[in-house]
C-alpha cells in the first residue's frame, strides 16, 4: 500500500496506445495511457471501461455521437457499446479503470495495436 503519483508514472513512457498497469483492485486494473490521434473502432462484450482524462482533451466517438472529455472529467463506456477513443490536439493522458481481462482492441481480431502483455510501472 503506497500512493501512486500519476505524473511520475506517465513520465516513464512515451508510446501512445500502450496502456501501463499502475494498480490492481478487486479484479480490476488501473491503467495509464497516452492517446495520440484516433484509435480503432471496437467494443468489449463483457467489460465496462472508465476513461478519466488527466491531461489534455479526449474525444470518445460512438456510432451516433461524439463526446468531448476534458481534463478532470471521465466517461464510462458500457459493455457492448462500439466506441473509438482519440485525442483532441497532439496528445491526451488517460487513466483507465477496467477488468483485468480487458484487451485494448476489444472483440476485434488481433491488430498491430492489440496489447495483451501490459507493462507494470
Amino acid at each position: 500500500m503506497s500512493k501512486v503519483n500519476i505524473s511520475e508514472k506517465l513520465a516513464k513512457f512515451d508510446e501512445a496506445w500502450s496502456p501501463k498497469i499502475v494498480g490492481d483492485m478487486n479484479g480490476m486494473q488501473v491503467k495509464l495511457a497516452k492517446f495520440r490521434g484516433d484509435f480503432d473502432w471496437h467494443s468489449h462484450q463483457n467489460e465496462d471501461e472508465m476513461f478519466l482524462v488527466t491531461q489534455g482533451t479526449m474525444r470518445m466517438a460512438f456510432r451516433d455521437r461524439v463526446e468531448t472529455v476534458e481534463a478532470g472529467e471521465f466517461i464510462i463506456v458500457p459493455r457492448g457499446v462500439e466506441h473509438r477513443p482519440g485525442s483532441v490536439g497532439d496528445e491526451c493522458h488517460v487513466m483507465l479503470l477496467e477488468p483485468a481481462s480487458t484487451v485494448n482492441t476489444g472483440e476485434n481480431d488481433a491488430t498491430d495495436r492489440t496489447v495483451t502483455d501490459l507493462d507494470r510501472i
